[in-house]
C-alpha cells in the first residue's frame, strides 16, 4: 500500500554510496533487470503509480490514506486462520529457491500439518454451519 504521492528509490549513487543494504539484490528480483539497473545507476525515484505498475506496490491510496488502507488489509488477513496464513506466507517466500521437480513435495511437507489442523476442521464446520470461524491457531 502506498499513497499516490509517495516516491520510491535507491538514491545512494547520488551520495557517492552503493545500495548495499539489499536493494541491489532484491530489486532485480522484483522488476525487470533494466528498470532495476536504471534506478540503481541514476538514483532517480519511481512514482507510486510506476511502482504499482511494476508490482512493487500492491495498492494505491489517496495521500494520507495509506495507513488506514494498510490497517484494513491487515485486518482482513488477521481474520483468517493463523496457521494457514503463516504457512501460505512461508511457502510463497521459500518457493523462490525451489526447482519445480521438488516443489510439490516441499510444499506438501509444509502444508500437510495445516490440512490436519483443528483450524482446518473448524473452517469446514463453520462454512457448513454458515457462521464465522473461531480460530484456535492449532
Amino acid at each position: 500500500m502506498a499513497a499516490r504521492d509517495a516516491k520510491f528509490g535507491i538514491p545512494e549513487v547520488k551520495r557517492g554510496l552503493v545500495a548495499g543494504a539489499g536493494g541491489l539484490i532484491r530489486l532485480p528480483r522484483r522488476v525487470p533487470a533494466g528498470i532495476a539497473m536504471e534506478l540503481a545507476l541514476t538514483g532517480d525515484p519511481l512514482t507510486a503509480a510506476e511502482a504499482h505498475r511494476l508490482g512493487l506496490v500492491n495498492r494505491l491510496a489517496e495521500p494520507g490514506e495509506a495507513l488506514p488502507g494498510a490497517l484494513e488489509l491487515a485486518g482482513r488477513i488477521a481474520a483468517n486462520a493463523p496457521l494457514a496464513v503463516a504457512t501460505s506466507k512461508q511457502v510463497i517466500i521459500a518457493q523462490q529457491d525451489w526447482d519445480m521437480a521438488g516443489a510439490w513435495q516441499r510444499q506438501a511437507a509444509l502444508t500437510g500439518p495445516v490440512f490436519r489442523s483443528a483450524d482446518a476442521q473448524e473452517g469446514a464446520r463453520a462454512f457448513a454451519e454458515k457462521r464465522p470461524p473461531q480460530w484456535s491457531g492449532r
